[in-house]
């Protein structure tokens, strides 16, 4: 019955999944945590520009942004990303889209994460002498990515599923691999329950594990 999956490199899209979304994860937690630091930061100009960014971010499709990374900065403006070939451009731009989209929900993540932590924290941070980085950095943002955890983790198994989207510009990622397959053999609800339980393998445990981690570093107030 699952004969026809040796013509097909299932391992191999799946591992390209694995890829985009440990990538986007990474750049999306550091983008993402320092849009979070400019909307609660005393600068109006990058507090402005944070609350715009994740508003008008979070309402434009995923496949908006990674078509105009496509044919927006590669075809029009020739942006590579320092790649040659159109295998590796396309993998790097559905990376560098993920980031400008999921960096938006991590933003809001650690801003509900902040919230949580005392007020009285941060002035005692100020009276000792601390300025608003170190105040940040020290006192706040250790605290409120241990509150955040289970957001994080929320965001990351969306993540793990939005990276489907970058077969739009031909990623060889799982989504791809089960178009083709689709069209290739007759045997769509076999073809979509392998595909369902591999992203149920990746996001399952995921979830799980975080879980346990944000159950066993909360802050207990």
């Amino acid at each position: 019955m699952f004969d026809f999956l040796e013509d097909y490199d299932l391992l191999g899209a799946f591992w390209t999944t694995v890829q985009l979304a440990v990538l986007s994860a990474v750049g999306s937690l550091i983008w993402g945590t320092l849009l979070a630091a400019m909307r609660v930061g005393p600068v109006p100009l990058m507090r402005g520009f944070g609350t715009a960014y994740v508003n008008i971010v979070r309402n434009i499709p995923l496949t908006v942004i990674i078509l105009f990374t496509s044919l927006g900065l590669n075809q029009t403006l020739g942006v590579s990303l320092g790649a040659d070939d159109f295998e590796s451009i396309n993998f790097r731009l559905a990376v560098l889209g993920l980031i400008l989209y999921t960096s938006a929900f991590v933003c809001e993540a650690l801003r509900s994460g902040i919230n949580t932590v005392p007020v009285g924290q941060a002035e005692a941070a100020r009276a000792l002498g601390l300025n608003f980085n170190q105040v940040l950095g020290l006192v706040v943002l250790p605290q409120a990515f241990r509150s955040s955890v289970g957001p994080l983790a929320n965001v990351l198994i969306a993540l793990i599923k939005n990276t489907t989207v970058a077969a739009a510009i031909g990623v060889a990622e799982a989504a791809l691999l089960m178009k083709e397959m689709i069209e290739n053999e007759a045997q769509l609800l076999l073809i979509s329950a392998v595909i369902a339980f591999g992203f149920v393998v990746l996001t399952l445990p995921t979830g799980l594990f975080l879980g346990w981690v944000g159950k066993k570093v909360a802050v207990k107030r």
